[in-house]
């Protein structure tokens, strides 16, 4: 190129510079720079409201020493204030760095601003959050010398409540929840111990501030030692409302005992909200509720709804639709639910050498072994599993098993059809969830791998599944598919509700 080309070149790239600068494309982002002088302004009125808290607080000290004595708040109060200081001039150095970053304005700085931005951001408000709690909690303390004599009413009240606690119907209840659920007997013990010691520690404190109320109560303030006074007051009303909140509590467990339940998996969708996306699950939850643990009486009842999930959750559950993302078998708490997906009623079957449970028993006939469930549990298998469930045969429940020992996921095998049998893409999903949004949208099995009945180069013909193959039928057997499948024994049908028939 001739030396006049390449300074006409030079010129044009320099004009085009130029132009890029003034066009903002190598600044950064608007959104970012109205952020960041947001906060600019907020930072002064943040520190303004933090020192106004400090001195507040400071002359509530200095003004009444004494009644700050109650747990060490003339100490810890001030400890916690230097403590959000620090935290208020982190957040100023960094309000700093930012503002170079801001009058420098270059798109290469993006990433720093925004790290800065957030922690700034997280400074300021963690130290005005922390001062406005320290001015609350002194302003509590204040007003409760003020009404003194409204705290001693209190007082009286919360006695009164501790000395009527109704201890022996909910001991009753644990009684019979222990009968029922021995290896529940230890744990409920330890809670309802506690609770019994509610009511006797009330009745310490109460004994305990005896003087101190004499002495309010005959308005003899001189001396009163208001911090071991408001202190009992404080702890007498605590555990007055602990009471009924812990009764609540063993309530609610022991009831939790009485009931199964399974959240099925019926349906995902991801949709844009906004500048945003969200997750969410339809969950079809299964609930039969026993009245003791026998299981010859109880009632199944079912809901559907959509909740949301995070992304990760999402994308756990996509292979999972029809399963049961969530299991809670009776005798146990809501907390000790399993959310290892697994097909959904194969936790309520028997294990084969025990033959049968309150819900079902293993039917053995043409040379195998089927699960079949109990009259008054129809209800339960018809939400599980749809009307149209088929015997299970032994042979899949101990692959199950295998796979659960494992903490791994069992989708089974369907033979004819050289595919998992539960999931997504499973051939049972297929059948009972083809029209939901997800199957819908993604093809489910009939788009999966295994639709031709081949697999991809690589992929394992099992898939999650332990065991698939571990105990295939013997030679000649072959399960039963047909709806005209007959048992050797033929329980009766029940309804929502059962236990009239058994």
């Amino acid at each position: 190129m001739s030396r006049r080309g390449l300074e006409f070149l030079a010129v044009f790239l320099s004009f085009i510079i130029v132009i890029v600068l003034f066009a903002g494309f190598d600044n950064l982002p608007h959104k970012l720079r109205a952020e960041i002088a947001s906060e600019q302004q907020q930072l002064p009125q943040t520190a303004k409201q933090f020192e106004s808290a400090r001195s507040e607080v400071t002359g509530d000290l200095s003004a009444d020493p004494d009644l700050f004595r109650a747990h060490s708040m003339g100490t810890a109060f001030p400890e916690r204030f230097r403590a959000a200081a620090v935290e208020l001039e982190s957040a100023q150095r960094d309000s700093a760095a930012l503002a170079r970053l801001l009058k420098a304005n270059r798109r290469q700085d993006r990433d720093q601003a925004e790290k800065l931005l957030r922690e700034e951001r997280a400074e300021r408000t963690a130290a005005l959050n922390e001062a406005s709690s320290i001015r609350a909690e002194a302003q509590h303390w204040v007003d409760l010398k003020r009404n003194l004599p409204t705290e001693l009413r209190q007082m009286e009240s919360d006695h009164q409540a501790l000395e009527h606690a109704d201890y022996g119907s909910i001991a009753a209840v644990v009684e019979r929840a222990e009968a029922d659920w021995p290896e529940k007997r230890d744990d409920l013990e330890v809670r309802l111990a506690a609770l019994r010691a509610i009511p006797a520690e009330g009745e310490k404190v109460w004994a305990s501030s005896d003087a101190m109320r004499r002495q309010a109560e005959a308005n003899n303030l001189a001396g009163l030692d208001y911090a071991a006074l408001l202190t009992a007051a404080e702890t007498l009303h605590n555990e007055a409302t602990a009471f009924p909140a812990r009764t609540g509590e063993i309530k609610a467990l022991t009831s939790q005992l009485y009931t199964s339940w399974d959240k099925i998996l019926v349906d995902l969708q991801d949709r844009r909200s906004g500048g945003s996306r969200d997750y969410e699950e339809k969950i079809r939850t299964v609930k039969t509720h026993l009245l003791d643990a026998s299981g010859k009486k109880g009632e199944t009842d079912s809901e559907e709804s959509w909740v949301e999930v995070s992304k990760a959750t999402y994308q756990a559950n996509e292979k999972n639709i029809g399963m049961a993302v969530g299991h809670k078998p009776a005798g146990k708490y809501d907390t000790e639910a399993d959310d290892v997906a697994e097909p959904a009623g194969f936790a309520y079957m028997a294990p084969l050498s025990q033959e049968r449970n309150q819900y079902g028993y293993w039917d053995h006939r043409d040379g195998g072994n089927f699960w079949m469930w109990y009259g008054q549990y129809a209800l339960l298998r018809d939400l599980l599993w749809g009307r149209s469930y088929q015997p299970i045969p032994s042979y899949e429940w101990e692959s199950y098993r295998t796979a659960r020992n494992s903490g791994q996921t069992y989708y089974g095998r369907d033979e004819s059809a050289s595919a998992p049998k539960y999931g997504t893409h499973g051939t049972f999903t297929q059948q009972h969830y083809g029209e939901s949004r997800y199957m819908r949208s993604s093809g489910g099995y009939s788009s999966s791998k295994y639709a031709t009945g081949g697999l991809r180069r690589g992929d394992s013909s099992e898939g999650h599944t332990f065991g698939g193959g571990s105990k295939s039928p013997s030679s000649g057997y072959r399960p039963r598919s047909s709806p005209g499948y007959r048992p050797s024994f033929r329980p009766p049908s029940g309804g929502r509700s059962f236990g009239r028939h058994r």
